[in-house]
């Protein structure tokens, strides 16, 4: 059996079996989510679900490493998302019992980045336009400055995609369902140019958040909470601009944010709603796309499988543009466009929430 099948069976099994444990601890610790005028759920509901995911994630890594082995560059990027990862855990663990201000987290966020980058060197050093050309950051005209701009454009994906994520986690099995489909995404895309680390990674985050969805697809018996969206969120930001990956141009820009197209599109136009409306980016709304869906008549079994459907079609155009030629690259992304305008004026996600 493929290492990265291996991956995924050990954290499928033991995030299905820790899980009712962590169900469990969450109510006997009072990690209890409750409903109110912005939330979807009548009746408090466990909500360090994450911590399943994280279980399953570091059981399917610690048994790789063990079994197989890693080289030195993998252990090294390996072990820098397992720190930074862990950080991020522990923030949102605090956060799901103790409910932390905004700036604390964003200050959290920005930390466990800052040990990602500075200290394990995992960094974004260049991107590419969709006709493959590579820009590289040291090469900006900006003097004494250019040669660090690597540092907080790294920092500022790896926070805006834990963000995404979390801000997507608004119906029963949404976030771990748009997370495993990115995972499965940059999972088949680095099968195909022979990235074992990011397979067997992307596999890992895939297996445990897919054994989290039988116990959170709704109704669910328990919530992810911030300890789950976070890392889900971090960790794919995270894979996603390891050195393997960062080696091919169409994975180094593309791949990450069409797999990722769903949450990030909602989080943009979250912050221009809000903008729109004069209030704070951070504070929370219902004018989400799910909230969107629900108001139209979607139950929350629909919403979810339809954004489902979104996040894969998004899923298969980035890997339709990783094996296509420029031309047909730029129809693809033309026809993506296009259908992003005509959702976002039929529902309003752009208008700011009443």
């Amino acid at each position: 059996m493929p290492i990265y099948f291996w991956a995924f069976a050990v954290a499928l099994i033991v995030s299905l079996v820790v899980m009712p444990f962590v169900i469990l601890l969450a109510k006997k610790t009072g990690a209890m989510d409750a409903p109110n005028a912005r939330k979807v759920h009548k009746k408090p509901v466990p909500r360090i679900g994450g911590l399943g995911i994280y279980a399953g994630f570091m059981a399917a890594i610690i048994f790789v490493a063990i079994k197989f082995g890693l080289n030195d560059e993998m252990i090294k990027e390996t072990v820098g998302l397992i720190v930074s990862g862990t950080l991020i855990v522990a923030l949102g663990l605090v956060d799901d019992y103790k409910n932390l201000p905004a700036k604390i987290k964003l200050l959290g966020q920005i930390c466990a980045a800052g040990v990602l980058v500075l200290i394990f060197d995992v960094r974004i050093d260049f991107i590419t336009d969709p006709f493959g050309e590579y820009i590289y950051f040291d090469n900006f005209p900006i003097p004494y400055i250019a040669p660090y701009l690597a540092i907080p454009i790294t920092m500022f994906w790896l926070v805006g995609l834990t963000n995404t994520v979390n801000l997507i986690d608004g119906l029963d099995g949404l976030a771990a369902g748009v997370a495993s489909i990115a995972s499965f995404t940059i999972l088949l895309v680095a099968l195909e140019q022979n990235f074992i680390l990011v397979a067997v990674l992307t596999a890992a985050l895939a297996g445990a958040a897919v054994g989290f969805l039988k116990y959170n697809f709704h109704p669910a018996k328990i919530f992810m909470g911030d300890t789950g969206s976070m890392f889900l969120g971090f960790m794919l930001a995270g894979i996603s601009v390891t050195g393997a990956v960062k080696s091919v141009a169409t994975i180094a820009l593309i791949v990450p944010i069409f797999a990722l197209g769903l949450p990030i599109l909602d989080t943009t136009f979250a912050i221009v709603r809000r903008l729109r409306g004069g209030v704070p980016i951070f504070k929370p709304d219902k004018g989400h796309l799910h909230h969107r869906l629900l108001s139209v008549g979607f139950t929350q079994r629909q919403a979810v499988l339809l954004m489902y459907v979104i996040s894969a079609l998004f899923g298969l155009s980035a890997i339709a543009l990783t094996a296509v030629s420029s031309q047909i690259a730029v129809i693809i992304l033309l026809v993506v466009i296009a259908a992003i305008i005509y959702g976002v004026k039929k529902l309003g996600i752009a208008r700011p929430a009443n």
